[in-house]
């Protein structure tokens, strides 16, 4: 319109008559960022002019600590005892630009390998292990958790769970971690759906580190997971549908209880009417047994006894910073073949 009216009175007047400021009519946009723009320096106590490359370096230096999964309110402390000056909301942007914050979106790359069969058949404890999260809603709090649990196939025996508020890459990490350190996942094939939580680059790349596979359900196919969702459905029939919870730690004590149930008294249907700890029993005694018969023998090849713990404590809760892990009655290591010794040799 300022254009059009332009030919018989001045800009002013046509802005006047439109009510529309000259500034406004003369602005042209730059198409970066408004406002300042941000500092490319931070200075420290001692008067010194650090640049931000160097100060994203020390935030990943702190980072790569580990079990360290801090946010940038305590990264700012860090970086002030490193007596730098400079506050939280530059501490945010730094993290932000660098995909440093917590909870952003994880970005994956590569290919995934899915399943190829529904159905597995697992031969020995170890071989296979599925794992799936579960939303529990505690009363008290008016608010869900999350329930993450890790299920051994063969003897239907859950080797591992946590109930937190929130489940990230980092506490999928930790919770590999725990059961490499007890049982061992060298050669162990994991079972999981496409949560971000487990297609991450850091879950897959620790898992490749470890020299254990990981394959992925198809998308909306929880049946290529069946084994987890029935162990949740026994969660949900026995412990969400007769308890409300008045809060979060009295939920983990009953989730606590009710794992030691269901692996050591609650007898399954798919194992013979029998316990999944009596059924992971029975193939260490069998190997045992075969281990003696071959020793006794001397001939044939002979598997490695693996290392027991207290049979007198059934199960204990190991109590992390961030999560309860179960905590095995004893150490599962997948056998691996040796030649046996010649007693005859002196």
């Amino acid at each position: 319109m300022v254009k059009k009216y332009n030919i018989s009175a001045s800009v002013e007047e046509v802005c006047n008559w439109v009510s529309l400021p000259p500034s406004s009519y003369y602005y042209q946009p730059s198409g970066g960022k408004r406002g300042a723009k941000p500092s490319t320096h931070t200075f420290k106590t001692d008067g010194s002019k650090i640049c931000n490359e160097t100060v994203i370096e020390d935030i990943k230096v702190a980072l790569k600590r580990e079990f360290c999964c801090y946010g940038y309110h305590n990264i700012t402390s860090d970086l002030r005892d490193m007596f730098y000056i400079i506050n939280h909301k530059k501490v945010y942007r730094l993290m932000d630009e660098n995909n440093l914050l917590l909870g952003k979106v994880i970005r994956t790359s590569g290919k995934r390998e899915f399943v190829k069969h529904r159905k597995i058949a697992a031969a020995y404890p170890m071989e296979f292990i599925c794992l799936d999260i579960k939303y529990i809603y505690i009363h008290g709090e008016k608010r869900n958790y999350f329930l993450l649990t890790v299920l051994d196939v063969f003897t239907r025996k859950a080797i591992a769970q946590i109930l937190q508020r929130s489940i990230r890459k980092i506490d999928v990490i930790n919770i590999f971690r725990n059961i490499n350190q007890h049982y061992g996942i060298k050669g162990v094939t994991m079972r999981n759906d496409n949560g971000s939580q487990f297609i991450a680059n850091d879950v897959k790349q620790f898992l490749a580190s470890s020299e254990a596979k990981q394959e992925f359900t198809h998308i909306a196919t929880p049946q290529e997971n069946s084994y987890i969702e029935a162990f949740h459905s026994i969660v949900q029939t026995e412990v969400v549908e007769r308890f409300e919870f008045a809060g979060y730690y009295e939920a983990k004590q009953v989730f606590a209880k009710h794992l030691h149930w269901y692996n050591y008294e609650r007898k399954h249907g798919q194992l013979g009417r029998i316990t999944p700890q009596e059924k992971w029993n029975q193939y260490q005694n069998t190997k045992f047994a075969a281990s003696d018969q071959a020793e006794a023998g001397n001939a044939g090849e002979q598997p490695a006894r693996n290392n027991l713990m207290n049979e007198n404590d059934p199960g204990q809760v190991l109590k992390t910073e961030s999560a309860s892990v179960l905590k095995p009655s004893f150490l599962f290591q997948i056998p691996e073949k040796t030649q046996p010794k010649d007693e005859k040799q002196t």
